[in-house]
């Protein structure tokens, strides 16, 4: 009987609505309240710092899914770069954890939707969306990702209707921009700008997790790279809509206070019922926890397989071919972190693991290009200067960060 192995069926559309399903229903559904708080007006600048700053491992995640289009991808990366066995099972365990504290965080953005509509104690809730946002991750890729692509159109839409709602109702969008940019150095407003990118950079994540499905998308060295940079693009534009349009329409006091300040915007600028748009991040944030799930199983299954996980780990189902074991373990993990842990700390876990382990992959494509390995036909490459710098900057975020809490 031949191997099972994963399969190449995905192209460019599918892999920039994952992309898109990973990000924008981790962040902007689940915390822009909360960067809001940190930030106030100002919240805008906290979402373009974390853009810029993502751009930086985005170009060197864009070059290396190019050099090994494999699953584990981020621990390839820094195994190739350094040749550290440890620092592969270091990076490899830090991604998937990525995926699962992510997902219990998410998670908990999903549960704050349908309690609304669902009169069920947050503990089973939580129960019943991990559990079936695993079941949904378990099916073929084809499956998993053509449901979380409907729900990520879904998501946009959603997106759309907010920031078109600001401008129907005449609310000053371009205005609140301008207000947005600080016209002092003061440290306060400059520490409450930082801490907010910290979190508001957990929104931007997902782009990265593309390359969990380098060995199921088709001509991978063009379609990843392509992939990376569009969901970046759009979630950026996406997100600054957003938040500018939340703070053009409503008062501080009530965007700190509301359980969800993306609700009070939609019900206040289109005059349509709550239900809407509770329906409509209900789906974001559940495809959010689905896209997260997929990565981390797929993450873990590839470590299995190169033999740093128990064997069992990189069975696939001969029904679907899909790591289901795998899968499973990463959502079992999720659940019990979601019980345990608040949004906000596990959004700030994320977004901590995540900058170290982009700055190990960045400083693994320095060290891979500095060695003069060659790149196979038709891969994105980044001018040299780039590696380094993204490893400062994403350090530099981390480090302030922490300051600012402090």
């Amino acid at each position: 009987m031949a191997e099972l192995t994963l399969r190449r069926r995905l192209g460019l559309a599918n892999v920039v609505l994952y992309g898109l399903g990973v990000t924008i229903g981790a962040g902007i559904y689940a915390l822009v309240g909360s960067t809001i708080s940190l930030a106030g007006i100002h919240a805008p600048v906290a979402f373009v710092l974390a853009a810029l700053i993502m751009v930086f491992p985005a170009a060197c995640f864009a070059e290396l899914t190019g050099r090994f289009p494999f699953a584990a991808a981020e621990a390839r990366f820094v195994r190739e770069g350094f040749g550290s066995r440890t620092l592969f099972v270091a990076v490899g365990l830090g991604v998937a954890t990525i995926g699962i504290v992510a997902a219990a965080a998410i998670a908990h953005g999903a549960v704050s939707y349908l309690s609304r509509v669902i009169d069920l104690p947050p503990t089973l809730l939580l129960a019943f969306v991990i559990c079936g946002c695993a079941t949904v991750a378990s099916l073929g890729i084809k499956s998993s990702t053509g449901i979380a692509g409907a729900m990520t159109v879904v998501e946009i839409g959603g997106l759309v209707l907010i920031i078109g709602g600001g401008f129907w109702a005449g609310k000053d969008i371009l205005g609140q921009a301008v207000q947005a940019v600080p016209a002092t150095l003061s440290l306060p407003v400059w520490s409450g700008i930082m801490a907010a990118s910290l979190l508001a950079f957990f929104a931007f994540i997902g782009f990265e997790n593309i390359d969990s499905i380098a060995e199921e998308t088709t001509s991978p060295q063009r379609t990843l790279a392509t992939a990376i940079f569009l969901t970046l693009l759009i979630t950026t534009v996406l997100y600054l809509g957003v938040v500018l349009t939340v703070l053009a329409t409503n008062d501080l006091a009530d965007i700190t206070s509301h359980p969800s300040p993306l609700t009070l915007t939609f019900t206040r600028n289109t005059g349509l019922p709550e239900i809407v748009l509770v329906a409509i991040a209900t789906v974001a944030t559940l495809n959010g926890i689905i896209v997260q799930i997929l990565m981390a199983g797929r993450v873990i299954y590839g470590m299995a397989r190169d033999g740093e996980l128990p064997v069992g780990l990189a069975r696939l189902s001969a029904r679907t071919a899909t790591p289901v074991r795998a899968t499973a373990l990463c959502a079992g993990v999720a659940l019990i972190m979601a019980l345990a842990l608040p949004i906000v700390e596990l959004a700030e876990l994320t977004s901590a693991i995540t900058l170290l382990v982009f700055a190990l992959v960045c400083l693994s494509l320095a060290r891979i290009k500095a060695r003069g390995t060659p790149v196979p036909e038709g891969t994105f490459q980044v001018y040299r200067w780039v590696p380094p710098t993204g490893a400062i900057v994403c350090l530099g975020l981390l480090v302030a960060g922490v300051l600012s809490e402090i």
